[in-house]
């Protein structure tokens, strides 16, 4: 039979419980909207070698996020912008350019980390290789020969380059005979190691961390007799400014916790999950640092300078 105190002692336990209530139905609530979310990736290498490289990282947010978490490997950077923008991608991973890209095209997304190389910094620069056999020692040696860019919406294999050439003097699609995107870092440099390519433009953090050190540890690179090839047989003939490392970036529309357990996910990965973080970088990563939209800001403005130098060629 219910009574005054009886009311009153269920009404302090409600209470009580409230909050472990409302928290529980807000992480249900979410998991039944995204009961499965898809990380998608920007084509740095090749597709098996992208495969290999990101698949612990999806089985450690699987694991923390508690739903499937799949990897969608991007046929091209452009894939990831439109993924998130259609809100098929709820977490991606960019380069600095694809993801300013994403932020001036009008995609709601929020960075959450990127990366703190073994330099200690979270940035790299943007090179262009020559082979060490050509007679090609500036970039002004290389005035009317080809070069393999990587992607339009390739920070360090498109954007870059452009924007400090022109800073330079040159605009690289009249100073260079040929220009070609290549699709990935990795057959730009392909290119320019099989003679199609005079020169290639590509991502370096140090001597001991770029993507030439990458394909050469995996013996990718060789010369005309089959023997491999070595850091000495390429040099750098340009050199960029530094440039922030790429984000992982959410969706601006995810719920609140969702984004947070995410983020918190991220910041926990390299001590949580060392081995999953050692796979991204071949060990050469530091940390992940905390990123916001102000860290890309000169990332946006310069690919707003090569939009408006492209219209007026």
């Amino acid at each position: 039979m219910l009574n005054r105190r009886t009311l009153v002692g269920a009404a302090a336990l409600l209470l009580a419980a409230g909050p472990a209530v409302a928290q529980n139905s807000s992480g249900q609530d979410w998991k039944a909207k995204y009961p499965e979310l898809t990380l998608g990736v920007i084509p740095a290498e090749n597709a098996s070698g992208t495969v290999d490289r990101w698949t612990p990282l999806t089985a450690y947010l699987t694991k923390e996020l508690g739903v499937p978490v799949k990897l969608r490997v991007a046929n091209d950077y452009a894939a990831v912008i439109e993924g998130q923008r259609a809100g098929n991608i709820q977490i991606g991973f960019y380069g600095p350019a694809s993801f300013a890209r994403a932020v001036i095209t009008g995609v709601k997304i929020e960075p959450l980390v990127n990366q703190k190389h073994e330099t200690g910094v979270s940035g790299y620069y943007s090179v262009i290789y020559v082979r060490a056999d050509s007679p090609y020692k500036t970039i002004e040696d290389l005035k009317g020969k080809s070069l393999a860019l990587v992607d339009p919406n390739s920070t360090s294999g498109n954007q870059a380059p452009r924007f400090f050439l022109h800073k330079a003097g040159h605009d690289v699609d009249k100073f260079f005979g040929k220009t070609f995107y290549a699709g990935s870092h990795e057959n730009a440099v392909l290119a320019l190691a099989q003679g199609t390519a005079d020169a290639a433009a590509n991502f370096w953090n140090s001597d001991t961390d770029s993507n030439l050190s990458r394909m050469l540890t995996k013996g990718m690179l060789k010369k005309a007799d089959g023997s491999p090839m070595t850091q000495s047989d390429f040099r750098i003939v340009f050199k960029s400014e530094f440039l922030p490392e790429g984000p992982f970036a959410v969706l601006a529309n995810l719920p609140d916790d969702l984004k947070q357990t995410i983020r918190q996910a991220f910041v926990d990965l390299p001590k949580k999950d060392k081995a999953a973080f050692d796979k991204l970088s071949d060990g050469k990563d530091l940390d992940l640092t905390p990123v916001t939209l102000k860290d890309y800001q000169p990332i946006i403005e310069m690919l707003r300078h090569n939009d408006e130098q492209r219209k007026r060629s």
